[in-house]
């Protein structure tokens, strides 16, 4: 693995949703991510594989500064149009000499952004101008207002200050030490930007005052030695509305120096590209960090319907436990289906006789028989449909105080979140039952097999006895004395003495315990497949695990390749020398033999 491939890596990792869920402070996390994946696009990637293509200087800076005029004139033709409107700015427009210009039309640079060559564009569109004056080596690119009213301007400008190899970053006398361009400034300086400062609109008796204080914010911001051009408040040429060459010649006879300058150029490149790759060190684990946040919440959101669903399994265990299923209509049916009379008094001492009586009305009560049957399929079907509407319930109420639950039901959209909250309409309980019935059936039939108690299943019939066996499995375990024995527990006592006296009493018990687990199994998989309903929305947006992890790895990797980093012609990282001309006002005709950047057809 090289640089260039160690980026890509960690490209590749960034083209995830990082951040799909409200969780932590996830708009500056995305924001972060937006603006490391423009880096690695507009800039990082594409200078890579390009170290000595023509050096992009952005000229950037707040509303009103004056930034399109001073391309103008730096330029010597109208290629960006200034006004009083705010913004000013729509499309950003890009300037490059006649041998530059096929570089800055391809996709290389700035790929999201198309490109247009006529005399205005589109929002979202790169306006590229082709100025022959313009030496070859630099290009201007006229940015939006970092301070702009649409937003969509000042995430661009900031794009665009992202992509450039150079900031020329324009402030004015009246607003230089505004928080806005210092938070950019700053930035500049985190990421060792190459960057020039043009302090414009400077009244003359306030060049030097302002020029000192500038100096001293500079200074303050860990910023000092950087390139600073002072623009006087001059007289626009009336028919072109530049300002007049001597105003800008310092500026202009730098950036001709830097675009004569191959090693000039290789310094910028380089120290921007460095700082960049420098930064990322601390921007990548930034975003692990907020990822490994995302995830958490994500787990917790899991952790969430995992325990409402095992707080439904846990309400039907109850439910099978507590006797109530042989309350209410089962318990009308039973009695209907024997009697209540004396039986209970009976059961110890008489069990036989009891035994033959039930048997005659298994096998020859079958309308009792049957009614009783459908009211226990009724109340197992009732126990598990409300232990998933509790499951539900629980699982959309833990979403919607969770961080990010409300988020991720937002993005499911209204209906599907009022349906999570109750158990599906499609659920077909009914058939959970007779399959459960179906199994107690046939465990019935084989153990029935035995010679010992093919008789006495025989006087019984198998429904009849596997309808016992149904019954005892709901109250078996215990939890049911006294007066509730003789009320709801009678039932399954009964039905329990009696089996007993066909199959034996430690048949009884292994019976009762696998019908009573192949009971749960299909209830647990039912759950289970409500619970889906939940978790598949997760697994939609869910952050892959160990992805934070391998953010750090990427990022280490682009750390021990940065030694790659092509040097060009000087390896240096001093701060860009910006001639004699810079942080002091400049008689007009210093320096005039240097050719600037372009100039108008017969203009000084």
């Amino acid at each position: 693995m090289d640089l260039l491939e160690a980026l890509r890596s960690l490209r590749r990792l960034l083209s995830t949703d990082l951040f799909p869920l409200a969780i932590g402070e996830v708009e500056a996390d995305r924001r972060a991510l937006r603006e490391l994946k423009g880096q690695l696009d507009d800039y990082l990637l594409p200078r890579l594989l390009a170290i000595d293509a023509p050096l992009l200087a952005v000229v950037g800076g707040s509303t009103g500064a004056g930034k399109s005029t001073l391309v103008n004139s730096l330029v010597g033709a109208d290629v960006s149009e200034p006004g009083v409107l705010r913004p000013t700015t729509l499309t950003p427009t890009l300037v490059a000499g006649t041998a530059d210009t096929p570089w800055f039309m391809s996709m290389e640079v700035l790929p999201g952004l198309p490109r247009v060559t006529g005399s205005s564009g589109d929002p979202g569109t790169l306006r590229v101008v082709t100025v022959p004056s313009l030496p070859q080596g630099l290009a201007l690119l006229d940015a939006p207002d970092i301070d702009s009213v649409v937003t969509a301007n000042r995430e661009l400008a900031a794009q665009l200050l992202a992509a450039a190899d150079l900031w020329l970053f324009v402030t004015t006398a009246a607003r230089y030490a505004d928080e806005v361009p210092w938070s950019f400034l700053r930035s500049a300086r985190e990421r060792s930007t190459a960057l020039a400062i043009i302090l414009d609109r400077v009244p003359p008796d306030a060049v030097e005052p302002v020029s000192a204080d500038l100096t001293r914010l500079l200074e303050a911001n860990g910023l000092a030695g950087t390139p600073l051009f002072t623009v006087q408040e001059a007289v626009l040429l009336t028919e072109k509305g530049r300002l007049h060459p001597a105003a800008v010649r310092p500026i202009s006879e730098w950036l001709g120096g830097l675009a004569a300058s191959s090693a000039a150029r290789a310094r910028v490149v380089r120290q921007t590209l460095a700082g960049a790759l420098d930064s990322l060190a601390d921007r990548v684990p930034a975003l692990a960090s907020a990822v490994a946040v995302q995830r958490k919440g994500t787990e917790r959101l899991a952790e969430i319907v995992c325990a409402a669903y095992s707080g439904g399994m846990a309400d039907f265990d109850e439910g099978m436990r507590d006797g109530s299923l042989l309350r209410g209509e089962v318990m009308a049916r039973w009695q209907d289906f024997i009697g209540t009379g004396d039986l209970m008094r009976s059961l110890e001492s008489r069990v036989g006789w009891l035994r033959d009586r039930l048997a005659a009305l298994f096998t020859g009560g079958q309308a009792p028989q049957v009614r009783l049957r459908v009211a226990l399929e009724s109340g197992v079907a009732s126990l598990i449909r409300g232990a998933a509407d509790g499951a539900a319930e629980r699982a959309l109420d833990g979403w919607t105080a969770a961080p990010g639950g409300m988020d991720l039901l937002n993005k499911a959209g209204a209906v599907t979140a009022a349906r999570l909250g109750r158990a599906s309409s499609g659920l077909d309980y009914d058939d959970v039952v007779r399959g459960w019935q179906s199994y107690v059936l046939d465990l019935v039939r084989e153990e029935g097999a035995a010679r010992r108690t093919t008789a006495r299943v025989a006087s019984f019939g198998v429904n009849g006895a596997g309808l016992l066996l149904m019954l005892a499995v709901f109250a078996s375990t215990g939890g049911l004395t006294g007066v509730e024995i003789g009320i709801a527990g009678g039932t399954s006592v009964l039905s329990q003495k009696v089996l007993e006296a066909i199959f034996g009493d430690q048949a009884v018990r292994t019976l009762t315990a696998k019908a009573r687990e192949d009971l749960r199994a299909r209830v647990k998989t039912l759950l289970d497949a409500e619970a889906a309903r939940f978790t598949s929305l997760l697994e939609e947006v869910a952050v892959p695990e160990g992805l934070a992890a391998d953010l750090l790895e990427a990022a280490e990797a682009v750390r021990e390749h940065k030694t790659e980093l092509p040097s060009g012609e000087s390896a240096g990282r001093e701060p860009l020398d910006m001639g004699e001309g810079a942080r002091k006002p400049l008689d007009p005709g210093e320096n005039a033999e240097r050719k600037p950047p372009g100039r108008g057809e017969g203009e000084e």
